[in-house]
């Protein structure tokens, strides 16, 4: 399994050179404010809201001092926002009373913080303080288990797997990697299996007789 894995986080490297993080954030607390949005939202909307809300809410103490309904019209075109909004503020107080206002970057703490879960926890250490994570989103979930990285029932599960078989020190860019794939090939309706170049690894194309031309002159 190790070898088969490393075979395809090489070909991904080599597809997705430039794989990163599509949230636009400048320190840690900006991208834990992103991330939490980001569930149930793209990208691409997060950052519509946070390009105003970021130059009207600057840190965890300015955000720490808002009501729910302050911070709700900045987030309304987000999903959920009501509760995001609750959870942005008790986790900025939480920051500003127990760790001076800076964002923690310790796992065990992170995922303390109203809203934050075990992706988002992983997504702040690894793209905000460069330590090796590997968050498990539904991209990420998708596309390990479609090639057969993966089986597990849940993210957690997942993310354990991968973990076991991705060197530590590729966790993060990998998880780019596979987002990446995700988006632009692997989707979760209509995947264009005939056009991935992972086509021969992917026991969800196997499974329903997918092949490309390619593969065929191979057998």
């Amino acid at each position: 399994m190790a070898d088969r894995a490393e075979q395809i986080r090489i070909k991904l490297a080599e597809h997705y050179p430039r794989a990163k993080t599509s949230l636009v954030f400048e320190n840690p607390f900006q991208l834990l404010v992103a991330t939490v949005l980001s569930a149930q939202t793209t990208d691409e909307q997060v950052n519509k809201i946070t390009a105003h809300l970021f130059k009207e809410v600057r840190s965890a103490r300015e955000m720490s001092l808002m009501e729910p309904s302050e911070l709700e019209p900045y987030l309304k075109s987000c999903g959920l926002y009501r509760h995001k909004s609750r959870y942005l503020i008790e986790a900025s107080r939480i920051i500003m009373e127990k760790y001076n206002g800076e964002v923690p970057d310790s796992f065990n703490e992170l995922i303390k913080l109203p809203g934050v879960g075990r992706k988002t926890t992983n997504v702040i250490l690894s793209s905000a303080f460069g330590i090796p994570a590997l968050a498990v989103d539904t991209h990420v979930y998708r596309v390990s288990k479609r090639l057969g990285l993966a089986d597990g029932k849940n993210t957690e599960q997942v993310e354990e797997e991968l973990k076991k078989i991705i060197p530590v020190k590729e966790w993060s860019i990998f998880h780019h990697h596979l987002i990446s794939h995700g988006r632009k090939i692997c989707h979760a309706r209509g995947p264009r299996c005939e056009s991935c170049f992972l086509l021969s690894f992917c026991i969800y194309a196997r499974e329903r007789g997918i092949s490309n031309d390619l593969e065929e002159a191979k057998i």
